[in-house]
C-alpha cells in the first residue's frame, strides 16, 4: 500500500461522524485482495476479516481505527442566506476563521467561515477567542435559495487537500483517525504473507468522536478474545512538555495505563524490540478516550490495548504526521497477530505482579 495515496483519498472523502460511508468506501477497496470478507454492520461500521489457519476454535482479534471525522451542523439560515452552524466532535473556534467548507445540502455547496473584520469589532473585544456566535458561513447566495438548498441539520466538511510537506511529512484534515485506518490496511496486507493462527477482524469504525459508538456495537457483535485500538496521540511541538508528547519519525507509541491490559502492553513491546520495529511509550493512567475503551468494556470484558501514532495540530485542518510512523504501526500489529496463539489468549486476568 501506497500510504500517502491512501491518506490523500481518504482525508480528502468527507466523512463527518454519522456519514462516513464514503471513507468506508475507499477502505473497503484498498482492503481488496488482503481479506477474506468484507461487510459494514447496522451503524455503518466496515468489518474486513481474515481467517486464520490454527485448528478451530481460533483466538479471535480486532484491530479498530475510526473512519469519521470532526465536522459542523447548520443550525440557521439567516435572511441574507448566512448559515450558523454548531460543531460535530471537538472543533475549537479559533481555528475555524477563514476556513474553506463544504455544505453537504440538496447540493454540494462550496463555502467560507466569516466574522466581523477587525476594524469593526469595538476595541475590548478583539483580544477575546471567537465563539461559535461570532462565526457564520458565507457560501454566496441570498436567503431565499439558501433556503432551497440547505436545511438545519445538513452537515458541513473543512476543505483541506493533503499536503505534501519536506521529508515524509503530510498534513491535512481527518487524519485522526485515518493516519490509523491506513494502519488496518497496512497491517492485513502484510498478514497476506505471514502465517498466523488468529482469525483477524480490522474494523474501520464510526461515530468515534461523538461518543465510541461504533467500537461500542462492533466488539459487541464480534465478540473478540483481544482489541488493540490504533488512534493518533499528541505529536512534539514548540509549548508543549516532552512528557505530554511522542516523537514524530520515532514509531507508534504503546501506551501503559488503565485501559491496556499488562499482557498485551508487555506482548507488544517484546515484539517490536524482537523485530526492530520503531516504538515509544506513551502513559494514559485513566483513560485513553480512544476506541479502547468501548472495547475494554464490552460483554464481560476484553484484554485492550492502545498503540498511538504521532499527530502534531490534532483537531485542525493541518493535522500533521510522518508516513514512517503509520508503516511501523502497520508492521507491529501484523507481528503482533501473528504471535498470538491460544495459549496466548487463554484465562486473562489482570496480574498485579505483572504490573508493577
Amino acid at each position: 500500500m501506497n500510504v500517502e495515496e491512501f491518506l490523500r483519498a481518504a482525508t480528502e472523502a468527507s466523512g463527518v461522524s454519522g456519514h462516513e460511508a464514503s471513507v468506508a468506501h475507499i477502505y473497503e477497496e484498498a482492503l481488496r485482495g488482503y481479506v477474506d470478507d468484507l461487510r459494514r454492520d447496522s451503524l455503518g461500521n466496515c468489518i474486513a476479516f481474515k481467517a486464520g489457519d490454527g485448528k478451530p476454535p481460533r483466538p479471535r482479534i480486532m484491530f479498530a481505527a475510526h473512519m469519521d471525522e470532526i465536522g459542523l451542523m447548520v443550525t440557521k439560515i439567516e435572511e441574507r442566506g448566512f448559515l450558523r452552524f454548531t460543531t460535530v466532535g471537538g472543533i475549537d473556534p479559533r481555528t475555524l476563521v477563514g476556513a474553506e467548507v463544504t455544505v453537504h445540502g440538496r447540493e454540494r455547496l462550496r463555502g467560507i467561515i466569516g466574522t466581523r473584520p477587525p476594524h469593526l469589532i469595538p476595541e475590548e473585544e478583539r483580544t477575546r477567542a471567537y465563539k461559535l456566535e461570532d462565526l457564520f458561513i458565507d457560501v454566496g447566495i441570498d436567503g431565499d435559495r439558501a433556503e432551497q438548498l440547505v436545511s438545519v441539520g445538513d452537515v458541513v466538511t473543512l476543505n483541506r487537500p493533503l499536503l505534501k510537506l519536506c521529508s515524509d511529512r503530510l498534513a491535512g484534515k481527518a487524519l485522526d483517525d485515518r493516519a490509523g485506518v491506513a494502519a488496518l490496511v497496512g497491517a492485513m496486507e502484510h498478514l497476506r504473507r505471514i502465517r498466523h493462527e488468529a482469525d483477524i477482524f480490522a474494523v474501520a469504525t464510526v461515530q468515534e468522536e461523538v461518543g465510541l459508538r461504533g467500537a461500542v456495537v462492533s466488539s459487541y457483535g464480534l465478540e473478540p478474545d483481544l482489541g488493540v485500538a490504533v488512534d493518533v496521540g499528541f505529536g512534539d511541538m514548540p509549548g508543549l512538555g516532552e512528557h505530554e508528547t511522542i516523537k514524530l519519525g520515532k514509531g507508534p507509541a504503546i501506551v501503559r495505563g488503565g485501559t491496556v491490559h499488562p499482557r498485551l502492553y508487555e506482548r507488544l513491546v517484546e515484539t517490536a524490540k524482537q523485530h526492530g520495529v520503531k516504538w515509544q511509550r506513551e502513559v494514559e493512567p485513566a483513560g485513553s478516550g480512544t476506541d479502547a475503551w468501548a472495547i475494554q468494556v464490552s460483554r464481560s470484558g476484553v484484554p485492550t490495548a492502545v498503540l498511538s501514532i504521532p499527530l502534531r495540530f490534532m483537531h485542525t485542518s493541518v493535522e500533521t504526521l510522518s508516513t514512517s510512523d503509520v508503516r511501523e504501526t502497520s508492521r507491529l500489529l501484523a507481528l503482533f497477530a501473528a504471535g498470538v496463539d491460544a495459549e496466548f489468549v487463554r484465562g486473562f486476568e489482570y496480574d498485579l505482579t505483572t504490573a508493577q
